[in-house]
């Protein structure tokens, strides 16, 4: 068995198991040919809202994950 055939056998074994929610992510990635591109059927504020958090992220203007999470334990 060729290591693409043991891939192929390993996907359809995971893909047979798979819940509904997941079989619709890897059906969306293998239609490809459609280009697709969520980011068009986002609103203005939410493409605005992405934007300035990746603005942030650039200028290094981050929380680290463990500062937040000290701060908001008691919520969780």
């Amino acid at each position: 068995m060729t290591a693409t055939e043991k891939l192929r056998n390993s996907v359809k074994k995971q893909i047979d198991n798979a819940d509904e929610k997941s079989l619709k992510m890897v059906r969306a990635m293998l239609e490809v040919e459609n280009e697709y591109d969520w980011w068009n059927d986002l609103s203005d504020d939410a493409k605005s809202s992405i934007e300035r958090g990746l603005k942030d992220a650039d200028d290094g203007k981050l929380t680290p994950h463990k500062e937040v999470m000290k701060k908001y334990k008691k919520w969780l």
